[in-house]
């Protein structure tokens, strides 16, 4: 109900790009169904990012879950560190070639053929990159397991190999339907991965493959999902699309043009987002992997509303000949994440230690001071897509290389110096500092390119704060060990009854605010109760 109270106020905000902004889901769907390819209005391209989102998390909340019982820390330590370190040698696997075709598809957005001719053009590069680094990948998998001192990561490896060609594939052509504001089909891609990845990992791991198993089940999905994603453009857009002929042209040469700055700030924040694990791994073992990367995974997914509403906004800042873009939306959209994610603080400070007993069972105890430190980093996954690929999609992303330079060397050193003294830990103190300083310079770039104004967004975190706190109040009354089911429930409604007060308290939500609200929700219940 907040994601789709949110789009509605965006779209209040904005004009729609589209005339029909009242048509439902199902009527995209028949839409697609005869190839047309018109623009998403922002409320329906939210509803569809978030659903992706949604559908993500689900289902990679349940295979972590199983995977995390299933193999122990010590397995899924191995797990973990071939994903990081496949994840580190997979930018090279991109080049910054699918955000740059997605940035030039957004320009020419609503005309087929230019569309078609764009995504050809970034294709080409694309799959000789993935190509020739999955090879690289495959064929290095013993030496890197050696750097490990762990030869059981030879086959994860192997197996990485073959997940990050189809999972490169598979995000470059959901980027580009993104780029094309028709996040649907979008929806259809992530579903079909999902559950092809989920159903074969844990049957082979189920058979006793174990990592490698885990591993070869992330293969299969990914596979499946770049080829259906392939297949899906091919009718939606045209063969035209993943034409292979004529060479590299003019798009091609200009797609590769932005891809430079775009391949060092992705590659950067890949580098970021893996390279905790990967000295954990060098430094520690691969059991203090398993300990530190098993909550890291589940947090990730609490940024998904963030990536959703992001994937929503951002492509509307991308300027076309007689369209001017407007940035309110931006504004409002920067508000309403920092009030959604900061309910999310309370339970990591004071619900650490059951939520880690509830979720990833015996074994994972040193993971409860991870997940406590890692609170401001959870925090800050939700607001940082929007203020970031809107520098992307306004054509500025060469302002952001010394920024995510700067963030992945400030890691890096607070990592070395901190993981062998204090174990993991360091490596989550390390994350919330480098990751602070991300965010706020991306703020600095939006305030400086479009004139956002920082003061509203820092009386928003004030006032955030004193909601957060008057929920960890309630929390702390219930307990911090052994809770109940009905001190889950108690706190749950108690802690969300007493953040809502203290934001109506402090006039961060105005009457004006809930009336909206309220008659959204009248809105929404006829429809639902009709369906």
């Amino acid at each position: 109900m907040a994601a789709a109270w949110i789009s509605d106020r965006l779209r209040r905000e904005t004009k729609p790009l589209t005339p029909d902004g009242a048509r439902s889901i199902q009527g995209d769907a028949r839409r697609d169904a005869v190839n047309q390819p018109q623009p998403e209005s922002i409320p329906r391209s939210a509803a569809y990012a978030f659903a992706v989102q949604v559908t993500t998390a689900a289902f990679t909340a349940v295979l972590t879950l199983y995977l995390v019982r299933a193999l122990g820390p010590s397995a899924y330590g191995v797990f973990a560190l071939a994903l990081a370190t496949g994840g580190l040698i997979s930018v090279w696997a991109d080049l910054g070639i699918s955000p740059s075709t997605s940035r030039f598809v957004a320009e020419r957005r609503g005309d087929r053929r230019a569309v078609a001719a764009v995504i050809s053009a970034g294709f080409k590069p694309k799959l000789a990159a993935a190509a020739l680094v999955s090879v690289g990948l495959f064929a290095a998998s013993g030496w890197i397991a050696s750097l490990y001192h762990a030869e059981s990561l030879i086959w994860p490896l192997r197996a990485g190999a073959l997940a990050f060609f189809g999972q490169t594939l598979m995000l470059f052509f959901q980027r580009t339907f993104i780029g094309q504001a028709r996040i649907g089909p979008n929806l259809r891609i992530q579903v079909t991965e999902s559950s092809v990845e989920t159903g074969a990992s844990i049957a082979l791991v189920a058979l006793g493959a174990g990592a490698t198993g885990a591993m070869f089940g992330r293969a299969a999905g990914y596979l499946v999902g770049g080829a259906f994603a392939l297949a899906l453009t091919i009718r939606l857009v045209g063969r035209a699309a993943v034409a292979l002929g004529g060479g590299l042209g003019v798009d091609s040469r200009r797609i590769i043009r932005y891809a430079g700055p775009l391949m060092i700030v992705d590659g950067a924040y890949t580098v970021f987002s893996q390279i905790d694990a990967v000295l954990i791994g060098l430094l520690l073992n691969t059991t203090a992997v398993g300990l530190f990367q098993a909550p890291g995974r589940l947090i990730t997914l609490l940024g998904y509303p963030g990536q959703a509403l992001a994937n929503a906004v951002a492509p509307r800042l991308a300027r076309q000949e007689g369209n001017e873009p407007t940035f309110k939306p931006l504004t409002s959209g920067i508000r309403y994440l920092i009030l959604v994610q900061a309910t999310l603080v309370a339970p990591l400070l004071v619900w650490a230690g059951p939520i880690v007993d509830l979720l990833l069972g015996t074994g994972y105890e040193k993971s409860v001071e991870v997940l406590q430190i890692l609170t401001p980093y959870v925090f800050l996954t939700g607001i940082s897509p929007i203020v970031s690929l809107a520098a992307n999609y306004l054509g500025i992303a060469t302002r952001r290389i010394p920024i995510v330079l700067a963030t992945v060397a400030l890691n890096i050193g607070i990592d070395i110096a901190l993981i062998p003294r204090i174990g993991i830990i360091g490596g989550a103190i390390g994350t919330d500092i480098a990751y602070t300083f991300y965010v706020i310079g991306h703020l600095l770039i939006c305030k400086k390119a479009i004139g956002l104004s920082l003061r509203p967004i820092a009386i928003v975190l004030l006032r955030a704060t004193v909601a957060v706190a008057a929920m960890a109040g309630v929390l702390f009354a219930i307990g911090t060990t052994g809770l109940s089911p009905a001190d889950w429930v108690i706190g749950a409604v108690g802690g969300s009854l007493a953040y809502a007060a203290a934001l109506i308290v402090t006039r961060e939500v105005s009457g004006a605010e809930l009336r909206l609200v309220w008659n959204f929700a009248e809105r929404q219940l006829p429809r639902r109760a009709g369906a």
